[in-house]
């Protein structure tokens, strides 16, 4: 039997295992936010969503940036199925010059959920890859060498014989498979958690932001700090002095960088004398009063700019956050910009940067 190409347009998003409903809601309510028609498609513990749309000039409406929920996203323009297992890339190629006519792409992307049922298609993804990459670059359709000022072909595999296929632009995100960083843990680092601000930092952050707002000897503070992770990541990676505000113990680690000052005070009610460039906090506390504690900061001109967790509880976890985010936007007394994603270090959270 042959295979099937159908061409479809959507919204193609990985996201954490899980948490499919709440990225479905997020994308029917963005996309009815910006006037498109369309419906999400969402099974639980898949680790993907679609949201299906009328054509891809429509849904090109939608930044992706904007998904907090999603760890990636790509525009879906086919779906295949069907697929012989010995040959998966002859309906591919066949299909390619129809839905990307005189298209030259810059980079090939192929990936799979973080997903029980996607896991064990790795091995599948890398020999695609290593195939479909030298017979793409033969035919023309992609470039000799990574190319990021190019649009970024998807191929995101569903099983051994169903993928779906679209483009993406280098601008809506890192060249990360399924949204997911390789991050490797240093050894001196206190806490796992100390990967997380890392990833945030090149999520939430430009490059140009980055080395403009993060510069040694600038000041924060890191509410909630032990055992230390995230001031480690302030004052080991970037030279940054940190306040560490927390009752409990800093690991020692962390107080070896000597750029660290531990406090033992409640991150909720300590507050600097003068205004510092940042405040960070990962507090185990229910969103809404992190949340109103993070406003509180901002209008008091306590810090410049902040990057902070919002713990999420199990139910309405979409309406939890945008109950959040509200509040922290109407109530920090100022315009502020707010940037926030589920991360692939956070679990049960979002992190959010706000200036």
């Amino acid at each position: 039997m042959p295979a099937s190409v159908t061409e479809q347009f959507a919204w193609f998003s990985w996201c954490r295992s899980g948490f499919e409903p709440e990225l479905a809601a997020e994308l029917q309510a963005r996309c009815a936010g910006s006037g498109l028609h369309g419906y999400a498609r969402a099974v639980r513990d898949l680790g993907f969503v679609q949201y299906i749309g009328e054509s891809a000039a429509q849904l090109e409406q939608l930044d992706p940036r904007q998904l907090i929920f999603a760890r990636a996203s790509f525009l879906q323009h086919l779906h295949l199925s069907g697929l012989d297992p010995n040959d998966r890339l002859g309906p591919l190629l066949e299909s390619l010059p129809d839905a990307f006519p005189g298209q030259r792409f810059g980079r090939l992307q192929i990936e799979h959920a973080d997903s029980d049922s996607g896991r064990p298609l790795s091995s599948l993804a890398r020999a695609l890859g290593n195939a479909l990459r030298g017979e793409l670059r033969r035919r023309g359709w992609l470039d000799p060498s990574d190319n990021d000022r190019k649009p970024r072909l998807h191929i995101g595999l569903l099983s051994g014989n169903e993928m779906v296929v679209g483009r993406a632009q280098s601008a809506w995100g890192p060249a990360w498979p399924g949204g997911i960083p390789r991050l490797r843990s240093h050894p001196d680092a206190p806490s796992r958690s100390a990967l997380k601000l890392e990833e945030a930092l090149l999520v939430l952050l430009t490059d140009t932001e980055r080395e403009t707002w993060l510069k040694p000897g600038m000041r924060a503070a890191d509410l909630g700090a032990a055992p230390g992770g995230w001031s480690w990541v302030l004052a080991h990676k970037h030279h940054v002095q940190v306040s560490a505000i927390d009752n409990g113990p800093l690991a020692d680690s962390a107080l070896a960088t000597g750029l660290i000052t531990h406090l033992r005070e409640d991150g909720f009610n300590w507050h600097p004398a003068k205004p510092l460039e940042w405040m960070v906090c990962d507090m185990v506390e229910q969103p809404i009063r992190v949340a109103d504690r993070m406003a509180t900061w901002l209008r008091e001109g306590w810090c410049r700019r902040s990057i902070f967790n919002l713990k999420l509880p199990m139910k309405k976890r979409w309406d939890e956050t945008q109950r959040c985010l509200d509040l922290i936007q109407h109530q920090s007394g100022r315009s502020i910009e707010l940037r926030a994603r589920q991360l692939y270090h956070d679990r049960e959270e979002i992190t959010v940067f706000a200036g």
